[in-house]
């Protein structure tokens, strides 16, 4: 990030391209934004650091929301869940944290740790633990490489909070969940305390970086009158997966997800064919005609209203929206073993194998 500083006029872009990285997931952008600009506006602008900057003792922590996308749209956060999380889990473990880190690309994920860094001083650091969203806490790079979720501290909009120490991160998973249904189907938490060489060896470097290019694309190309669709999949290597009309969206928030399916009729070059996504927080698979997968987890499928350019969540699918969908190959971690185990295909109960998109989609 060539910037080191980021102010309050920065807050748009990076709202807008970490929706995009997000698949369709992470949260609303709107909230996010606000949230982080009046942390700034009140607080300074957010120190960014590379992962090499940090020492090797150094406590780093990553802030986030965890629950439905749904839900946040129509329960508003309080404002200082994320800083409360942090301050009980600082305490738990006795030492502040040195530096904090983004979980997961998305509009609400990318955006709340700058509004901790913000109203703490604290740096944060360009990476994440995704490259993209995924719906489940132990989904990330961070458990590839060993590095415990716990102590995990969440913290809700009225005042309550609790704290978490699990045998394992899926087990986190199960039971952070449980409390953040009950505490209104979301919440704000902190986790993942590590070193800053475990940090080093898990984290996804450059993540705020590209979430920052992406919305400036995205805004330099709307200016230009340009879709930015065809930008951006120039610049990942991403490939056109099909634009339609959404005829039918089936969304429930369930089990502290919002799950469900849209079907999409084509339109332009796509006219007369019929496709569908089905999502979990995120979207996760998309299938073209005859129900062959064109795209699967962990790749990345994002969304891009057709008509205006900008990115579109699984919570704002509604009947009648154009969309376009991209799909964009994920980091190489997610490819291997370890990574398809966590969150290919297989885990979500698809019986499909995974297949890179660049290879269900050969370019033309």
């Amino acid at each position: 990030m060539t910037k080191q500083l980021i102010t309050a006029a920065d807050m748009e872009a990076i709202a807008v391209g970490g929706a995009y990285l997000g698949t369709g997931g992470g949260g609303d952008p709107y909230i996010g934004k606000l949230m982080a600009r009046t942390a700034i506006e009140a607080n300074g602008p957010v120190r960014v650091v590379q992962p090499e900057a940090v020492a090797d003792d150094a406590l780093c922590v990553p802030v986030f929301m965890m629950g439905a996308p749904t839900v946040m749209v129509e329960k508003l956060p309080r404002g200082d869940e994320a800083l409360e999380a942090l301050r009980q889990l600082e305490r738990f473990l006795g030492r502040k944290a040195d530096a904090l880190i983004c979980v997961e690309a998305g509009g609400l994920n990318s955006t709340i740790p700058f509004a901790v860094a913000a109203a703490t001083g604290l740096p944060l650091i360009d990476g994440d633990g995704m490259g993209r969203a995924f719906p489940e806490l132990q989904m990330v790079s961070f458990t590839m490489h060993d590095i415990s979720a716990t102590p995990l501290v969440h913290a809700d909009d009225k005042g309550n909070s609790a704290i978490i120490n699990a045998v394992s991160n899926l087990w986190t998973e199960r039971l952070a969940r449980v409390q953040a249904i009950q505490m209104g189907g979301a919440s704000l938490v902190a986790a993942y305390p590590m070193t800053g060489a475990q940090m080093k060896a898990g984290i996804l470097r450059g993540t705020l970086s590209l979430i920052k290019g992406i919305g400036e694309t995205i805004a330099a190309e709307r200016v230009a009158k340009r879709h930015p669709g065809v930008a951006l999949r120039e610049q990942f290597d991403g490939r056109h997966l099909f634009t339609g009309r959404v005829v039918d969206v089936d969304r429930a928030t369930t089990g502290g997800f919002a799950r469900g399916r849209a079907v999409l009729k084509g339109i332009d070059g796509f006219a007369g064919r019929t496709f569908e996504v089905a999502f979990q927080n995120e979207f996760l698979v998309a299938r073209g005609d005859g129900g062959q997968v064109i795209a699967s987890t962990p790749d990345l499928i994002c969304a891009l209203d057709a008509d205006g350019g900008l990115p579109v969540t699984t919570e704002q699918l509604r009947y009648g929206l154009t969309v376009e969908f991209t799909g964009l190959p994920c980091d190489r971690q997610w490819r291997t073993a370890k990574g398809l185990e966590l969150a290919g295909p297989g885990y979500f109960g698809y019986d499909h194998a995974y297949e890179p998109v660049e290879a269900l989609n050969p370019a033309a």
